[in-house]
């Protein structure tokens, strides 16, 4: 049997202002065509299926075409929802769905009911099953009473699922030999973030310990945006595009999970290709214009620091006129020019009248001094303000 570990799709996101449906339609494509290629048995997507819990009705209609062409390919779709999810709408009509081949796990009362799979026969001779479970993103102040803890943390809401999940493996085991496939959509030690993820708790403090992990055939993990190993069998599969520019580095894709009846056999990635190269550039506007290196990122999502000692005049047109699609720009000036090294307090107190202290903030607030053009339209709306004020 095969398994797609996929999450975080995110549908409805936009990238800085970019709507990215075209984008996520183009995923959707590749991972069809992928478990038609690889004759994928069950797509798994571990929670944030939207990026809101409100989507959109257009972004509705995408999960829904997204949905309808995975089971035509003769896959099943287990999802659980996220921390961006609504659990209650993405649950909305899950017994109808299973009809269809969606299994829907986002209410704490179907952790423990598994969606069970045939394997065949283990090498003891034993039939085998394939019991693949949910664990939706637990609120822990929301959960805490449902599942019987006391201290509402995620380490304590996330063990006590576990636990139930565990229960439900040992009654099974009686009658068959279990191989467990658990989706949750937290965050464990050991991950690495990224810029794009909603944080899960004040601090770190929602981060829960990987053994909690321990004894499952295959843990697919769902929240953090970088595909990842946190050990053989508890993995992140990362979001299918990038979704800030702290994962331009990262390779897209998802795991290709293998299962036999005597277990996991293989864990191999799967890449899909990014719509659009995401550059991080950094330097003067000079050499950011003039550096033929540079070239490949005129096609780019862009985000741009500018290192000049002043800030150059126009700098986003400017720099739009070689990459087009500048999407961030950001100024860290290097070695520039700080006259007296005085605070700004320090140097508005010694402003010797109002023209002065406007053209002191514009130097301020952009490491650039007000030019003659700037300061005639200073003077200019000083003067204006002040006939008003007198007129009253």
């Amino acid at each position: 049997m095969r398994l797609l570990h996929t999450s975080d799709w995110h549908l409805g996101r936009s990238f800085h202002g970019v709507g990215m449906l075209d984008a996520q339609r183009a995923f959707i494509d590749q991972m069809v065509a992928t478990v038609e290629r690889e004759r994928i048995d069950v797509v798994l997507i571990a929670g944030d299926v939207y990026d809101r819990a409100l989507p959109g009705v257009d972004v509705v209609h995408l999960l829904d075409d997204a949905l309808v062409r995975l089971t035509s390919a003769g896959a099943k779709v287990v999802i659980t929802s996220g921390n961006h999810d609504s659990a209650i709408r993405l649950g909305f009509a899950s017994r109808l769905l299973e009809r269809g081949g969606v299994y829907l796990r986002t209410k704490v009362a179907e952790l423990d009911h598994p969606l069970l799979l045939p394997l065949g026969q283990d090498a003891a001779g034993r039939d085998a099953v394939l019991a693949l479970y949910g664990i939706p993103w637990l609120e822990p102040r929301l959960v805490a009473d449902q599942l019987g803890v006391e201290t509402a943390s995620h380490f304590e809401v996330t063990r006590a699922a576990t636990a139930l999940i565990r229960a439900d493996i040992a009654r099974r085991t009686n009658a068959a030999t279990v191989h467990s496939v658990v989706l949750a959509h937290t965050f464990a030690s050991g991950g690495i973030s990224s810029d794009s993820e909603r944080d899960l708790s004040i601090g770190g403090v929602g981060a829960v310990p990987l053994d909690l992990f321990d004894g499952f055939g295959y843990t697919a993990l769902g929240h953090l945006h970088g595909r990842q190993a946190l050990s053989e069998r508890v993995r992140y599969s990362g979001s299918p595009l990038a979704y800030s520019f702290s994962e331009s580095t990262q390779r897209k894709g998802a795991w290709l999970v293998d299962l036999e009846p005597d277990g996991v056999t293989s864990v191999q990635e799967i890449e899909w290709d990014a719509p659009r190269t995401l550059a991080v550039l950094r330097g003067t506007l000079a050499e950011l214009l003039d550096e033929p290196g540079h070239a490949w990122a005129e096609t780019a999502y862009c985000q741009v620091t500018l290192t000049d000692a002043q800030r150059p005049v126009r700098a986003m047109e400017r720099l739009r006129a070689r990459f087009p699609e500048t999407l961030v720009l950001a100024f860290d000036p290097q070695g520039g020019n700080n006259p007296d090294q005085a605070s700004y307090s320090s140097r508005l107190a010694h402003a010797p009248d109002d023209l002065a202290v406007c053209c002191g903030f514009l130097d301020h607030v952009r490491g650039r001094s007000a030019d003659q053009d700037e300061q005639e339209a200073l003077a200019a709306a000083l003067e204006n303000v002040r006939l008003l004020e007198a007129s009253r």
